[in-house]
């Protein structure tokens, strides 16, 4: 990491490592050990009805239409075989031989901590234990079914297991379903959708592969892939959806710096991150003490840079193991630090020491950074959303608060920094008056699947919050934990149009109802203001334009994609009075 990471502020200093807290591994991220008991247990009554089902299909039920003529299906495809078929089905079979499931859930964990900038442990982790504990089940209910193979001429030597369940079927569906899985959730391309669904066919395959080559009954490719869903629904539940296991402390390698400052790390250790420019030394040092004064001891103090403005450095604090990231900036910096630690579960304290601390306003913090600090300290974790955008000469990336194009981001252009330095976010209402005249952008909006909207505008807003400076409320009904993004297009014509545009902004529509176009009664022109709501959004400009990201300009361009990261989060915040 190419960051300054300045010496130990007071109370850092030291040469010996803080002690690791009793009772805590110092391996193992905290909630591993619930979890772990909690995914054994559902696993032996898993075991349970996979071992019931077997004993009832073997026993009473085994003269009991379907199963008196299910053997009818091998008999079938035995009839049909043909070289091209039988080659065909060979190549499915394989897809769930051991060998090929064990290699293949090898070599996917390596690239899910390898491949992305920040290692997927908690996905890595949850395809290799899905297929783990499905082949655990799949012996415990060999041991406990005895039931023989069909009578049909098989096409592969019979292993000494019993036909029930089809082995090769489960392991399938736990590898390439547990893969369909991690393609929906973590990738935003639009060949996720096909990808996962070839994923989810290859079980398919592998069941169809048995009953062709005469080594399994029906019965038994079912009860296989119903292992295997049912170890994917445990796991994914414990490691995906309730995330009850911290981040996975992880260290780089090769790096001395990072490998000393890991060493010196106690697990359960805070980073804390800030920008130089607006967080002095008196600043950090009344920040340590409210940490300590919650029993955050030995915090790290890592400067961000104009070169990397937070993203390297909260990547290096979850890398090194990091439990608690506390952000000290502008929405640009808690931006960029949001981006690395989207969906790594790490909570987040936002400090706000910027100009316009957007994210803090609209998440009810205060906007003094140690009381900010001590409120957020004394809070519980909740989970955000964060939009996911991208656009040509945009990396992909995600944004906290807002992302627009057009007056607002030309605005923020002509923003300058010593002006917010001197008044605060007066500077940008100065700006604003130089920008008034930016002239009226064409472009098309797709939101999610609906038809294609065709629009001119001055200015177009998308927002996971609806406030901003001055308590002004753009989109009233934006929710930072609702799934859901807001739209806001602005469109006015002469000083009329621009003062209904204001008077729909200033009353703020209410709270109650998500509009969409807004209009004045019937026979009057309609009000310049609309509003949408979406998921995903694609916006193309017919000529390049300005373009920003949390109050942060970025490149002129033609195309924005937005969409939703739901949950992808995690923030301390006060706990409000009920």
């Amino acid at each position: 990491m190419s960051t300054a990471v300045p010496g130990r502020t007071a109370g850092a200093s030291g040469d010996e490592p803080e002690a690791v807290r009793p009772g805590r591994s110092p391996v193992l991220p905290r909630g591993t050990g619930t979890t772990a008991a909690r995914i054994g247990v559902l696993t032996v009554c898993q075991a349970a009805l996979m071992v019931g089902f077997g004993l009832l299909i073997t026993g009473p039920a085994k003269n009991v239409w379907p199963l008196t003529v299910e053997d009818h299906v091998d008999e079938g495809f035995e009839r049909i075989r043909t070289s091209t078929l039988t080659t065909l089905s060979y190549v499915g079979s394989e897809a769930g031989n051991t060998l090929t499931v064990i290699a293949v859930t090898l070599l996917s964990c390596v690239a899910l901590l390898l491949i992305p900038r920040l290692p997927m442990w908690r996905q890595a982790a949850f395809l290799a234990v899905a297929v783990s504990l499905q082949a655990l089940v799949f012996l415990a209910v060999t041991l406990s079914v005895d039931r023989n193979r069909p009578q049909v001429h098989r096409l592969d030597a019979s292993p000494p297991t019993s036909s029930y369940t089809s082995g090769h079927t489960g392991a399938a569906t736990a590898l390439y379903a547990g893969l369909a899985v991690l393609v929906l959730s973590r990738v935003r391309r639009p060949w996720r959708w096909p990808l996962a669904g070839l994923l989810f066919l290859v079980p398919l395959a592998v069941g169809v592969s048995r009953l062709y080559r005469g080594m399994h009954h029906p019965t038994d490719v079912i009860g296989g892939m119903a292992n295997g869903a049912l170890s994917l629904l445990i796991v994914g539940r414990a490691l995906l959806t309730d995330a009850s296991v911290a981040a996975v402390p992880a260290q780089r390698t090769g790096d001395p710096d990072t490998t000393a400052r890991a060493e010196e790390r106690a697990p359960g250790s805070t980073a804390v991150i800030f920008n130089p420019t607006v967080t002095g030394e008196a600043d950090r040092e009344k920040l340590r003490r409210i940490l300590e004064q919650h029993g955050h001891r030995a915090p790290e103090f890592i400067e961000t840079t104009a070169d990397d403005p937070g993203t390297g450095q909260a990547s290096g604090a979850v890398r090194d193991g990091a439990e608690l990231v506390v952000v000290c900036g502008g929405d640009g910096t808690v931006r960029a630090a949001a981006d690395a630690l989207a969906g790594s579960g790490v909570p987040l304290v936002v400090v706000p020491c910027g100009t316009g601390n957007l994210l803090a306003r609209n998440l009810g913090l205060p906007l003094t950074p140690a009381t900010a600090l001590d409120a957020a300290l004394s809070g519980t974790p909740h989970r955000i959303d964060l939009g996911r955008i991208e656009g040509d000469g945009l990396a992909p990336t995600h944004f906290a608060a807002m992302s627009g194009a057009g007056l607002d981001a030309a605005m923020l252009e002509h923003t300058d920094d010593r002006a917010k330095s001197a008044v605060g976010w007066l500077a940008y209402v100065l700006a604003s008056v130089g920008t008034l005249r930016t002239p009226r952008m064409r472009l098309t909006v797709r939101l999610d699947d609906a038809p294609v909207l065709h629009r001119t505008a001055r200015m177009v807003l998308l927002a996971n919050v609806g406030t901003v400076q001055g308590g002004l409320t753009l989109l009233p009904a934006a929710r930072p934990d609702d799934g859901l993004l807001d739209l806001l297009i602005l469109d006015p014509r002469g000083p009329g149009g621009w003062l209904r545009a204001l008077g729909v902004l200033m009353r703020g529509r209410g709270n109650t109802a998500r509009p969409t176009t807004l209009d004045t009664p019937a026979g009057k022109k309609s009000v310049p203001v609309e509003f949408f709501t979406f998921r995903r959004a694609e916006l193309t400009f017919a000529v390049p334009q300005s373009r920003e990201l949390d109050g942060d300009p970025v490149s002129h361009g033609r195309r924005l994609t937005v969409e939703v990261h739901p949950g992808a989060l995690t923030v301390l915040l006060p706990t409000r009075e009920k």
